[in-house]
């Protein structure tokens, strides 16, 4: 086993090199002619520009650093082929959201008129005439950008394409190391293979394959799952049945039929004595929500020694080869009303602040299969999800050496052909099928076809997505299209967050891709498959932080009925929301104001929310009147946007520059003091804080911007409760727009977003086009962004319309030569 488990790691390490050399591309040179110049639209924009803009951005200490004195807006520079489009794109992009020149120059009225401003019809003048200027420009030197040739899956990626692939779980967090964010998301920087990752990679290949081939002479395999130290389980759990309460449920395959041990373990105290036993209870272990077997715990006689009340609760029970949903819950006693002087919090899980008063599940583990049963794969209905994908095909027992490997060259085939993502030659069988050969020699087929997996789980072709140029003959042009079977790959990966399907590629291999109306029938088709949920816990879940939720944990002696309860319900009513958009079809500005959310009783409670009850996530609308909706009011948001012991309009602030409007401020300088937290002799505000913080004039520059966004609000606590007060001092929710539009509140704050929904839209759009690419967004985007969110209007900016005219661009279908 060393030396197949080194000769894979020499084969994948001599691939990704001889991979690299294949996709290395030389650099072309753009020779066009110009685009006609527009002398009007010129004449607007340097008339606006020395009138608005000189005067800040200037000479050696010209503010941001950006000297427009020193920039050419001549009709030459503007037509010559190597025109840098960053200081253009920057222009346009502030002065369409009214940044720029900055309301804080300015001393409006009472109704916010100020004659030395610009005015709107100024402001739409130079917008119209930069767009305009920089389209015309585009349409004749198009630049689609450039991702890296070689990009290795993300572990979601990765586990996903295991799932479509073998169709068997795996818990790739356990398997692969996290991946690095960049721009936002972790597809960015992934062209590297450490020594360390390509061992794990190696690891996990074995592992997955032994899992889903399934001899039954393999030997046993563990599993343990714990259940967050934090989680409240007195309630009942989404998943479970009704009437039990607390424990865990989740998925696991079996990788043979047979004997499996399952062991549990329950919580305990600071003093490693098990809590909350004051009487016996029963523990449900369940196979698919059937019982199979049931445990009775009880205090320890003379209720003094709680350690060793768990070490008996261990069973073998028979299950039958292939994914399973296994259940482990106590059957509710049901709850009596309680007499209390006080209500008591929603938590009860900690070892210090809130002891249990019932058991809990702390963790579950499996082994097996300890005595294996033979199954028959010859029957069709007994056959698990992954012998239907892997095994197309199965010689008997006494079948010859030829038929053996005929049938060994056809499953190697199908798997590399999925695996890989595109047509299969000759050369790509080599590999694998002398691994077939090793394996089904020393072991028989099944060992065989274990073998031949493995090593194409590791075979570059399926870890890293490969594009290449595709146009060495023409060094006249400045991009070319990429070929169909990796626009199937960047498709399937965007939408999906995995391989395509067996249409897909069968379309890339016919070359009928590149059809735009080929290509939009497929988004629309994909859309609708299940497995666009990644677009929700994936993109989503990067792109808004919810990611963040795991490593939050408020300061208890502020918030302490905070649980990770709370913080899984968090998460879903942002998921819930986001995935409600994506199924239904519905604009992308509902997310910003919605008269529904999703809640359980646990979630409804934190909010004050009445007639809500159970575990299960539902739909709610909301009365006209309610401060719950969009995400801004969600506590998903509001929590990972705050300190463990406050609010944050500062980090609030940015977040919705950043991630809603587009205009995100620059980074800090260095050195930057920490904001002064409260006296213990005067009770101070966080805006009366923060004013002394934006005194200084290093820090004025970034929290002029973030500080007045964030302000509005200050009516959401640390954990997403409103509040009227901050302890005894009114909330001051007072705020300001970038475009200096007054705002006061959440409502205020919504109204000013959706004004111009167009900058939210480009916002949304460029986050979803990095994810989809893989690649930072780069000025040479802006007239491609502008297009795809006013071609989107026109369907009041549905999701569908938005994620079609990402694909059938020009950014997405092919790539630059350089």
């Amino acid at each position: 086993m060393k030396t197949v488990t080194k000769l894979l790691a020499f084969t994948i390490a001599l691939s990704v090199c001889v991979l690299a050399s294949l996709s290395a591309l030389s650099s072309r040179t753009a020779i066009a002619d110009a685009p006609p110049a527009n002398d009007q639209n010129l004449a607007t924009v340097t008339s606006f520009v020395s009138d608005n803009c000189i005067g800040c951005h200037s000479g050696g200490d010209a503010s941001g650093g950006l000297d427009l004195e020193s920039v050419d807006f001549s009709a030459e520079t503007l037509a010559a082929a190597n025109f840098d489009s960053r200081v253009w794109e920057a222009i346009l992009k502030r002065t369409s959201t009214r940044q720029m020149p900055p309301a804080s120059e300015y001393s409006p009225d009472e109704d916010g008129f100020d004659p030395d401003r610009p005015s709107e019809e100024a402001y739409q003048a130079v917008t119209s005439a930069m767009t305009d200027l920089l389209d015309q420009r585009a349409t004749k030197f198009p630049n689609p950008g450039r991702t890296e040739s070689l990009r290795r899956l993300t572990r979601t990626e990765y586990q996903n394409s295991i799932r479509d692939l073998l169709g068997i779980p795996i818990d790739a967090v356990a398997m692969l190391p996290p991946d690095e964010s960049s721009h936002g998301f972790d597809n960015i920087t992934v062209g590297e293979l450490s020594p360390m990752l390509l061992s794990r990679y190696v690891s996990a290949a074995q592992a997955i394959a032994r899992s889903a081939v399934g001899r039954a002479d393999s030997g046993p395999i563990g599993l343990t799952v714990r259940v967050p130290a934090d989680r409240t389980q007195l309630a009942h759990v989404e998943g479970l049945p009704l009437g039990t309460r607390g424990g865990t449920v989740f998925e696991h395959h079996f990788a043979a039929s047979g004997q499996y041990e399952i062991e549990l373990r329950l919580t305990r105290d600071r003093d490693e004595m098990v809590e909350g036993l004051t009487e016996p209870h029963q523990i449900d272990v369940l196979v698919d929500d059937q019982r199979e077997h049931q445990f009775t715990v009880k205090p320890p006689p003379g209720r003094k020694d709680f350690t060793h009340v768990d070490s008996n609760l261990r069973t073998r029970i028979d299950v039958v080869r292939g994914s399973h949903r296994i259940g482990v819950t106590f059957p509710s006693k049901g709850a009596s009303l309680a007499q209390t002087k006080r209500q008591p919090f929603d938590a009860s899980y900690n070892r210090h602040r809130h002891p249990r008063a019932e058991p809990a599940i702390f963790q579950v583990s499996i082994i097996g299969p300890l005595a294996p049963t033979k199954s028959d794969r010859a029957d069709a209905n007994a056959r698990s999800a992954s012998d239907k994908r892997i095994f197309v095909c199965r010689p008997s027992d006494d079948a010859a050496a030829q038929e053996r490997m005929e049938c060994g060259e056809q499953i190697v085939r199908t798997l590399a052909r999925r695996a890989y993502r595109r047509p299969i030659t000759d050369e790509d069988l080599e590999s694998p099928m002398f691994f077939f050969s090793e394996g089904d020699r020393e072991g028989g087929f099944d060992a065989g076809v274990e073998s031949a997996l493995t090593s194409i789980l590791v075979n570059p072709n399926f870890l890293f997505r490969v594009e290449s140029d595709h146009a060495e003959d023409d060094a006249e042009r400045r991009s070319v299209p990429i070929s169909d079977v990796e626009l199937a790959s960047r498709l399937s990966f965007f939408l999906w967050s995995s391989i395509p399907d067996d249409e897909l590629l069968s379309l890339a291999e016919a070359n009928q891709l590149h059809d735009p109306e080929v290509l939009a029938k497929q988004v629309t088709r994909m859309l609708a498959d299940d497995r666009s949920d990644s677009l929700t816990t994936n993109f989503a879940s990067q792109w808004l932080y919810l990611r963040n939720l795991d490593s939050i944990t408020p300061d208890l002696r502020l918030f302490p009925d905070f649980d990770d309860n709370l913080r899984e319900a968090f998460r879903r009513e942002t998921e819930e929301l986001f995935r409600d958009m994506v199924r239904n079809d519905r604009s992308v500005l509902g997310l910003i104001d919605s008269d529904y959310t999703y809640l359980n009783q646990r979630l409804a409670k934190h909010y004050g929310v009445g007639h809500v009850f159970g575990s299960q996530f539902r739909r709610v609308n909301l009365p006209a009147d309610s401060i719950r909706g969009g995400i801004l009011r969600h506590g998903s948001i509001l929590t990972v946007t705050s300190y463990a012991t406050r609010t944050s309009p500062t980090i609030r602030g940015h977040w919705i520059l950043k991630n809603i409007l587009g205009t995100a401020p620059p980074p800090p300088p260095a050195n930057v003091p920490n904001l002064k937290e409260k006296s213990t002799l005067a009770a101070t505000s966080v805006r009366e804080r923060l004013a002394q913080h934006r005194a200084d004039p290093a820090c004025a520059s970034c929290h002029d911007l973030m500080d007045p966004v964030g302000f509005s609000l200050e009516n959401f606590d640390a954990v997403g409760r409103w509040r009227d007060f901050d302890g005894e001092l009114a909330i001051d929710s007072d705020g300001m727009m970038p475009d200096g539009q007054r705002i006061n509140g959440i409502d205020a704050l919504e109204t000013g977003i959706l004004a111009r929904p167009e900058m939210f839209v480009s916002t949304m759009t460029e986050k979803l086009m990095t994810f989809g690419l893989g690649r930072g967004i780069e000025p040479d985007d802006g007239p491609t962004i502008r297009k795809i969110v006013a071609s989107a209007a026109g369907s009041e900016y549905r999701f569908s319309s938005l994620i079609t005219q990402i694909v059938t661009s020009n950014a997405f279908t092919h790539r630059s030569l350089r």
